[in-house]
């Protein structure tokens, strides 16, 4: 029952950080899982990840606007609702998450010119969307906690 009301307390783009998060965590944890378990003895590169990979992004995406939709109808008076400090904590959140996304971009850069097999190239930019969703949920969550300075 405190958890429902500590949850109750928060900023509704506060829940939405930690639906990214959480929904991020989850749905790669499922691909990896997906993924190894289709290894068995067959080397990584060779696994056949394409599938899981679209499944867990698209399972990611349709999960997150479902319990975004459902946050909006269980809040309905703060659905929608933001102020300039939620405006600058998004900011900042995006700001912080997009370094991995850039880091993800590179690192497959470097494998492509490395002709690694796509394999590799691929869960490197997955990873770093991954990270990327993680650390903006942590910032975001961060700046909520513990305050925001401009």
């Amino acid at each position: 029952m405190s958890a429902l009301l500590y949850i109750h307390g928060m900023a509704p783009e506060e829940k939405r950080a930690w639906i990214l998060g959480v929904v991020a965590i989850v749905a790669y944890a499922v691909y990896v899982a997906v993924v190894l378990g289709r290894a068995g003895d067959t080397p990584l590169a060779e696994v056949p990840y394409q599938a899981p990979l679209l499944w867990s992004v698209g399972g990611a995406i349709a999960v997150s606007i479902v319990l975004n939709m459902a946050l909006g109808i269980a809040s309905p008076r703060d659905a929608g609702r933001k102020d300039e400090r939620d405006r600058e904590i998004h900011r900042f959140g995006g700001f912080i998450g997009q370094s991995f996304v850039v880091i993800g971009g590179v690192a497959a850069l470097v494998m492509a010119m490395a002709r690694l097999p796509h394999f590799w190239i691929a869960n490197a930019m997955y990873l770093g969307f991954v990270l990327s969703a993680i650390l903006q949920s942590i910032a975001k969550v961060a700046a909520y906690r513990r305050g925001f300075q401009r």
